[in-house]
């Protein structure tokens, strides 16, 4: 159900930014159905931190899933970093 809240939100997000709030088991399974993880992955995740943030980015590679995980369980601001897959 998160899953399907969070992609209808993101269709109505003129920018394409969504930030969503929710309790730490929520994010984590939407996160790793997100990611592509199969349920039984999901707890490799770890438990998400009160006031922790994780981001993710759509994928425009082409290869794999259509969203990467590119923080998770963040708590300082995120600083971007150059990868030989961009």
């Amino acid at each position: 159900r998160v899953v399907a809240g969070v992609l209808a939100a993101l269709a109505r997000t003129p920018d394409g930014t969504l930030v969503v709030a929710t309790h730490g088991g929520a994010a984590r399974a939407a996160i790793g159905a997100l990611v592509g993880l199969p349920p039984e992955h999901w707890a490799a995740l770890g438990v998400l931190a009160n006031c922790a943030w994780s981001v993710l980015e759509e994928n425009v590679t082409g290869h794999g899933p259509a969203w990467r995980l590119q923080e998770y369980n963040a708590r300082s601001l995120p600083v971007t970093a150059l990868a030989d897959d961009r």
